[in-house]
């Protein structure tokens, strides 16, 4: 009985270090970062939980997700964009609720009904859909974007409510919108590998009755290899209630989070990306 009892404890311990919610994206999702370096403690929420971002069994991007504000504070993927079909289908982080669930994003609806999850137990661990609903001016807005992927999977796995914060609707369909489908084809060319993180500063605002932050700016930045000696990098900066993006240098964005999180100086990549 005793082996039972300690082969069922390693096992549960093997488990759990396969989770989706993870200890640090040093050890456990690295390859969505330059050099395999992740952005430093100055932009770690109250109560983080970082997310190796999993469907059907393979991994797509990064999350570092603050479960107060039940926003993400940046998403970090590999730009590999392709044509494709917007997925619909919205999907949560099951292991947010706890380490027993599925290692894999799953629609709302399985939790509920094959799970035994109740709605108020998902909604004390995240964003559900219902605070989503009825929102004026605001619609659910991508930090990772699914046209920055090539395949129907990758595009899919962007479409977790983890990945989502509340966006001006008029940037996130302008000028946000123009900066992820033209600008980033501009300036990624003759790049080899482009990674990028796209973040959320929290703002003073809420929505669903205080549930759901909505972000004061957003910000992207990314890093590309050209070839062996030159790297470079560009970066991006919009307030969440202007149809507006403006262009930086990855220095001057670094400073300007510095500055709105409050939290020291931030540092998005490796330090061999260009800070000018």
């Amino acid at each position: 009985l005793w082996l039972l009892l300690l082969l069922q404890v390693f096992a549960s311990c093997l488990w759990l270090g396969h989770s989706e919610v993870v200890k640090s994206f040093e050890t456990s999702c690295p390859q969505f970062f330059f050099r395999e370096v992740p952005p430093n403690e100055a932009l770690e929420p109250q109560k983080p939980a970082w997310i190796c971002q999993r469907y059907k069994n393979q991994y797509y991007f990064a999350t570092l997700y603050d479960r107060k504000m039940r926003i993400p504070v940046y998403s970090a993927y590999i730009y590999q964009p392709g044509p494709g079909k917007r997925p619909k289908t919205w999907l949560v982080e099951p292991q947010l609720i706890g380490p027993t669930y599925p290692k894999t994003m799953e629609k709302e609806w399985t939790l509920l009904n094959y799970y035994n999850v109740s709605l108020e137990k998902l909604s004390q661990s995240q964003a559900i859909l219902h605070d989503y609903k009825n929102l004026t001016g605001l619609n659910r807005g991508h930090l990772n974007p699914n046209g920055h992927h090539g395949d129907y999977s990758s595009r899919m796995a962007t479409f977790t409510l983890t990945n989502i914060v509340p966006q001006d609707e008029k940037l996130n369909g302008g000028a946000w919108n123009n900066y992820e489908q033209q600008t980033m084809i501009r300036r990624t060319q003759g790049c080899q590998t482009t990674y990028v993180i796209v973040g959320a500063v929290p703002g003073n605002n809420y929505i669903a009755k205080g549930r759901v932050n909505k972000p004061s700016h957003l910000w992207s930045a990314a890093c590309c290899m050209v070839d062996n000696n030159y790297i470079k990098a560009w970066a991006v900066i919009a307030e969440n209630d202007k149809n507006q993006v403006q262009l930086l240098t990855l220095g001057e964005l670094e400073d300007t989070l510095t500055e709105l999180y409050g939290r020291g100086q931030v540092s998005l990549f490796d330090s061999d990306c260009p800070r000018e």
